[in-house]
Formats: C-alpha cells, structure tokens, sequence
C-alpha cells in the first residue's frame, strides 16, 4: 500500500499541514526483529570468523616471504614465526601440526563466505522453532560438523603435502616443481567440473533449504545438528576437493591463488547457472593442463 492511501499517512499529511511535526513509524513484529537480529549477529560472527582466517593466512605469507631471503637448503615451516629447518630433514611432529593448521585455516578462510547462507539459513529455522530458548545453539553444532569435514580434508592434504615435500615435487613455496603433475590436476579439477558426482554435490550446496529438507528435516539437538552438518560439509568437499588440489600447482601459500580459487567457489555456489558457469571453468582448467602436459613432455 502507499503512503497516499495509506491512512495514517493521511492523517500525519493533515498533522503537518496543522504545523505539526510527525512522522511515521512503522513496528516491526517482535519475532520477525528477533530473526533478523539473529542473523546479523550470526553474521558478524561468520564475517570475523572470515577475516581472522585471512589476517593468519596474510601473517603466514608474510613469515615465508622474509623479504626475499635466500632459502636455499632451507624449508619453511608455516608457524608465523620465521621457523625455518634444513630441507633434507625429516618432518617433525610439530611441522606436521603447522602445516595442518595451515591448511584448516585456509579452508575456513575459503568456504566460510560460500557456506555462509546454509549456517544463516539454519538460524532462521534455530529461532523459529525455539523462540524463548537459545538459538545459535543448534546452529553452532552444525557449523562444526560442517568445518570438521574440512579438518578432515585438511589432515589429508597434510599428508599429501608431506608425500610431495619428501619426492622434491614442492618447492620453497609449496607449488609443483612437475609440469607433468600439475598439467593432471588441472586436467582432473576440469574433468570433474562436468561429472555427475559434482552436479549432485553442487546442488545440496547451492539450495540449502532443500538440503535440509531432503535430510529429514531440521535438527534440534546437538548430535542431529551435528551430523547434519557433517552431511553438508562432505557435499561441499564432494563438490570442491580438486580445486584445492590445485592449491599445489599455483602454491599452497600464493594468496592471489587461494583468493582466485575462493571467488570460483563463491561463485558457482550463489549465481543462478553456478552449474553451467563450474563447466565453463572446467573446459578453461582442462585446457590448462593439457597445455601443461605437454609443456612437461617435450
């Protein structure tokens, strides 16, 4: 309705033509202000969340940089702190909890953003179905779920890393020293862009209401929020795990890299032919990598 037909508009019209000063306010329902307090906080914590994972990736880029240093011999370990321990040397434990840091670090830093309207999305239905109670809480429990995949992913890439660190296929800034290598994951991350497997994952991610529907709803509890979480972060690594491999062609610790991998996530999940756009992309990656291949074979 507007304002002209709007009577209480009207009447302040007549107020004012009287010379009296008024205006308008129009309340917002208490439960509709509650959610929409909700999720602005909700957001502001996911935002902080976004913006610590990327201050401690820049700290860590910035140690390993060390201003043009000579690393010859030399590794780094991605503690922050200038660690840096003969190239020969074998992985010690704490080299293995850093570089696993990195990685978890890396991967809230990356998916947080994507991720962002399923956590927002499930502290609607938080509030609404516990309005006098505590509603991040289930919310919480999913958020975990869903980052403890990633750990997962993030333990495996650790080991992947150490296995490429150990056959001198990484270099001082954790990128392939193989064309070869690097031609076939970026054949591979194209390839799977047009699978089946990645439509499937890429659809639970990009409609999270209807995954929520179609896995038996919302959960109030914290173990069912949990493994709901834990279901939806294994479709997000189903959807995205090869891009990360490309983390070791372009450099693990490259942040114009990671950034340009993290926009292509973003995108594919929140644009409308996010499917069509991930294939798109796929043919550009396989291109690459043929061109790569053959680099590495002449």
């Amino acid at each position: 309705m507007t304002e002209d037909n709007h009577p209480a508009a009207r009447i302040a019209q007549k107020l004012r033509d009287a010379g009296i000063k008024c205006e308008i306010i129009e309340f917002v329902p208490s439960d509709k202000a509650v959610l929409d307090h909700d999720r602005f906080v909700f957001l502001l914590v996911l935002a902080l969340l976004t913006v610590l994972a990327w201050g401690y990736l820049l700290w860590l880029w910035a140690d390993m940089g060390m201003g043009g240093m000579d690393m010859t011999g030399l590794r780094m370990i991605p503690s922050g702190m200038g660690s840096m321990i003969p190239a020969h040397t074998q992985w010690l434990p704490m080299e293995f909890a850093w570089v696993f840091a990195m990685w978890t670090v890396m991967m809230v830093a990356m998916m947080t953003p994507s991720a962002a309207p399923m956590f927002l999305m499930y502290v609607r239905m938080d509030r609404q179905t516990d309005v006098q109670g505590t509603p991040f809480t289930a919310t919480v429990w999913f958020v975990v779920g869903y980052f403890l995949v990633w750990a997962a992913f993030s333990g495996l890439a650790t080991l992947v890393q150490w296995v490429f660190e150990r056959t001198a296929l990484l270099d001082p800034s954790m990128a392939t020293t193989s064309k070869v290598v690097g031609g076939l994951l970026f054949v591979a991350a194209g390839t799977y862009q047009w699978t089946r497997l990645h439509e499937v994952c890429l659809t639970q991610c990009q409609k999270p209401f209807a995954f929520v529907l179609s896995h038996g709803g919302f959960r109030r509890d914290a173990l069912g929020s949990l493994m709901l979480g834990l279901r939806h972060g294994a479709y997000c690594v189903g959807c995205c795990w090869p891009l990360m491999a490309l983390l070791f062609v372009g450099g693990v610790m490259n942040l114009l890299w990671v950034v340009a991998l993290a926009v292509f996530v973003f995108l594919q999940k929140i644009i409308p032919f996010g499917g069509l756009f991930a294939r798109l992309v796929g043919i550009s990656l396989a291109a690459e990598g043929a061109w790569l291949l053959s680099m590495g074979m002449s």
